[in-house]
């Protein structure tokens, strides 16, 4: 096997250049014009996160925001928001009105950009999509949407799921989506428990070389919300189908296009915006509801300040509208980028970056990886002189795929590793063009994210690896889960460990630098004779083999009593788990991580059981392998490959 990548070894440095052109430098000089002196990032970083209320306060002031911002304070009340913490009391505002604010700026630049893998090409401008967005809400006016209903949305990556939500959120209704990649139950537990009034689905989908009709799904789908007014269709798998079998029928080309112009509907700050879901993988998904406010607000710092994004970017991200990117990739408009929207398999994503010239590449940390393994060299294939910036996210991105990225894509590039949560559909801990970067670490803790490391007793610890927590609020934070009156469900997901902090369930290390290092799942951690171990570090090493193509390792133990460790592996096409592959990866594993540490047994499976968003099932597998029956440990209708599940009932 290769040798690793150590970690912290310096990849890039910001010029001089790139430092004096950053969106942050420029907040920084226009706070400095308002009496707030600071001079570098770790600064502005403890600004942000000690002055809560003037941090969050400027953000509104310095991007303009569309909205009636009042007298009010900042905040009031708390200390969560189900226990009376209410963001910008009196304020109003709308997501839409400013995600459409260039249509009236600039009305002919670009918007979006559509590719997909069938061969769909179109380009949108903003004033293209504002007609658009006209159009649709003037539809969902005629169907009896209105403020605080809900739009649930059954669709792909495509341009008509950005201008049904925009038109959605124009309105103030609360919008809701789902990829046609998830089954009807999975579907059914989501948008049931938030009763929508409309539906808006697809008749199918193309994906990998094939067809998926999706028309008798939607079927059961609509038979099982019985708060459905209509259901309108979206003709994408076949433009001349006719959905006249549908209890309504509408197609979405002839839904209602006059009487209603484009406005927008002032809501309070903290209205509710969308309803996003856990990965529902162990249970009924939480229905997470985000405010207006807060995403704007949110989303115009992360993507200004450390994706380093603006006027004239176009900016990518890989993902489905059931993964909260998609939520992320469109705020790409908030700071009046161009976004690139594809819908297919990954097949080639670097050839689609070099096609539509994008500045900002965003996947999940498994495609580099893949990329590396697969001995591709896209900076040499293809003409990527437009990229200036890697985004990498859904799991930690190992030190190996760092140098890759550095010796094979481009050495002129910020490769921003970052992590967060659908929780507060953002990164807390992420890029910034002012700082170096080291292979295997995230720069530094976002602006306004109060992140600590915290050990077992609650206490912040630096350098050491501990509970990921937040210790001030942020605006992003989850307004309430739907159904959930009391906030009960609520505190017990965030709260229920260390009163009043916010607990994320993560292993992260904070570095005296104010870089991070995640680990993994803190409800996945390997102890093994009290050495204690995040999933992260075991995936480096096993993965690093080229005869491995994914893993997953499972610790069966119980609180007092040590269980077994058990790795499976899924092989590289061609290859076998032979004794000279087991006997390698034991000593491996015990030469970089520990003895404790080496398996107790290695199994071959077909494949490696993931969410549709592309997290292992590390805790699900752990239950079944506990005794759990399959059905009752994992839902299949969340997940990307169901099938595999059947080969991890083996008993320790």
């Amino acid at each position: 096997m290769d040798e690793l990548t150590a970690e912290g070894v310096a990849l890039w440095e910001p010029s001089a250049e790139v430092v004096a052109n950053a969106r942050v430098t420029h907040y920084m000089h226009w706070l400095w014009d308002r009496g707030v002196l600071v001079e570098s990032y770790d600064e502005l970083w403890k600004w942000s996160v000690t002055e809560v209320e003037a941090f969050w306060d400027s953000i509104w002031a310095y991007f303009k925001v569309v909205g009636e911002r009042g007298d009010g304070p900042v905040g009031t009340g708390g200390p969560t928001p189900v226990d009376g913490l209410e963001w910008f009391p009196g304020a109003t505002i709308n997501y839409a009105a400013n995600a459409l604010r260039r249509a009236s700026e600039a009305p002919e630049e670009t918007a979006l950009i559509f590719r997909s893998e069938a061969g769909g090409h179109r380009i949108i401008t903003h004033r293209e999509l504002a007609l658009h967005v006209a159009e649709v809400r003037a539809g969902l006016v005629a169907l009896g949407v209105g403020k605080g209903d809900r739009v649930a949305a059954y669709m792909p990556n495509i341009p008509e799921a950005l201008i049904c939500f925009l038109a959605t959120a124009s309105l103030g209704a609360i919008w809701s989506s789902c990829s046609p990649d998830f089954g009807s139950s999975s579907v059914i537990d989501r948008f049931a428990q938030i009763e929508p009034k409309v539906l808006i689905a697809v008749d199918g989908y193309a994906y990998n070389g094939k067809r998926f009709d999706r028309q008798d799904t939607v079927k059961e789908i609509e038979a099982s919300l019985p708060t459905l007014r209509a259901t309108v269709l979206v003709p994408y798998l076949d433009p001349a189908a006719s959905p006249t079998d549908l209890r309504v029928g509408i197609p979405y080309s002839e839904l209602p296009r006059e009487g209603v112009p484009l406005a927008f509907e002032p809501v309070p700050f903290d209205h509710p915006l969308w309803v996003v879901y856990s990965s529902g993988t162990t249970g009924l998904p939480k229905p997470i509801v985000h405010g207006h406010g807060g995403v704007v607000l949110e989303h115009l710092k992360a993507l200004s300040f450390h994706q380093d994004l603006g006027h004239g970017d176009v900016f990518f991200w890989y993902t489905t509208t059931g993964w909260m990117m998609w939520n992320y990739l469109i705020g790409g408009l908030l700071v009046g980028s161009t976004i690139v929207m594809y819908d297919g398999a990954p097949i080639d994503l670097w050839k689609l970056a070099a096609d539509t010239g994008v500045t900002y590449f965003g996947v999940g940390a498994p495609y580099i990886m893949a990329s590396l393994k697969a001995g591709e060299t896209p900076g040499r294939s293809h003409d990527l002189t437009s990229l200036r910036g890697i985004g990498s996210t859904g799991s930690p991105l190992p030190p190996e795929g760092f140098t890759w990225v550095y010796s094979h894509v481009g050495k002129d590039l910020l490769l921003g590793s970052m992590s967060g949560g659908t929780d507060l559909c953002t990164a807390f801990v992420g890029p910034s063009p002012l700082l170096p970067l080291h292979a295997g670490v995230i720069q530094c803790r976002c602006l306004g994210a109060r992140i600590e490391s915290y050990d077992d007793e609650g206490k912040p610890t630096i350098d050491e690896v501990g509970e990921l927590v937040i210790t001030e609020p942020m605006p992003s934070m989850p307004v309430f889960f739907w159904n959930d009156p009391d906030g009960d469900r609520y505190r017990e997901s965030y709260f229920d460990m260390f009163p009043g902090v916010w607990r994320h369930g993560d292993w992260i290390k904070v570095r005296p630098d104010g870089g991070c290092v995640i680990y993994g799942r803190s409800d996945s951690t390997l102890n093994r004779g009290g050495i204690r171990m995040g999933t992260s570090d075991f995936y480096r090493v096993v993965e690093a083999f080229p005869e491995i193509a994914d893993s997953l390792v499972i610790d069966t133990g119980r609180l007092g009593q040590e269980g077994r460790l058990i790795l499976y592996v899924h092989l590289t096409e061609g290859e076998t788990l032979t004794e000279s592959l087991t006997t390698n990866l034991k000593s491996e594993i015990r030469k970089s991580l520990s003895p404790r540490h080496v398996p107790d047994e290695i199994h071959q499976v077909p494949g490696i059981p993931r969410t549709l968003s592309g997290k292992k099932l590390e805790v699900p597998v752990r239950k079944i392998l506990l005794g759990t029956p399959i059905d009752q440990a994992a839902n299949r209708d969340s997940m990307a490959n169901p099938e595999v599940l059947e080969h991890f009932t083996h008993k320790p």
